[in-house]
């Protein structure tokens, strides 16, 4: 896979070639055996040196996750969020009567027709891109929404009333320029609100421009 500038790994987008071999000597037996079943890990938000990409593994317990990075060099296949909605996988999951994937089929259409991007995160989008089970009956449905402009905050309120009425929890994030922030902190109307940049989290009055201020 040829890497450059342009198409770098972004936040949430999920890789492959990441190997057992390429992980520290102290990293945990269970990331080294989901590495060895060929597992993706997950593009985290970071900021990585030249050549390199900020990386997670999941384990198949919760609390299962090890943060770490990988040679943009060893990354053999790469899945963004919206790919794994366009591959339609999700429409024959063997458990159709999971929340969250009944709430997915319910807010697909809503969102396809919002003009933006978006795409499947979290557990879900994991076990649908790579086959690996991480999906429960509990599960949330996480989901990434690409805003490279300003969306107001009655926008964001009316589309929380929209996700609000799917059969299973959805999460959503909103991907700015600057970094990311959730749904429903924009639509509460805070002055400022937490974002999530690749320096650390930040709170900012206007998510879209510069950021402001540090939150330790």
């Amino acid at each position: 896979m040829t890497i450059n500038r342009v198409n770098l790994p972004r936040p949430h987008d999920l890789l492959w070639g990441l190997r057992p071999q390429h992980l520290a000597q102290d990293a945990p037996a269970w990331a080294r055996t989901a590495l060895a079943a060929y597992a993706p890990v997950v593009v985290r938000r970071a900021t990585a040196e030249p050549g390199w990409v900020a990386v997670g593994i999941r384990g198949q317990a919760r609390e299962q996750r090890f943060a770490t990075w990988m040679r943009l060099a060893d990354i053999r296949r790469r899945v963004s969020p919206e790919a794994i909605v366009r591959a339609g996988r999700w429409r024959s999951h063997a458990q159709p009567l999971w929340p969250a994937l009944r709430a997915l089929a319910q807010v697909a259409p809503r969102l396809a027709g919002c003009g933006l991007a978006w795409g499947v995160t979290g557990s879900l989008g994991f076990e649908l891109a790579s086959g690996l089970p991480a999906v429960h009956p509990a599960s949330d449905l996480d989901l990434l929404l690409r805003t490279p402009q300003p969306v107001s905050r009655a926008w964001a309120q009316a589309l929380c009333v929209q996700l609000d009425g799917a059969s299973g929890r959805v999460d959503m994030q909103l991907e700015t320029p600057c970094g990311a922030l959730a749904l429903r902190e924009w639509a509460k109307g805070s002055a400022r609100v937490l974002l999530k940049t690749s320096g650390g989290p930040l709170l900012v009055g206007t998510p879209w421009a510069a950021v402001e201020r540090s939150v330790a």
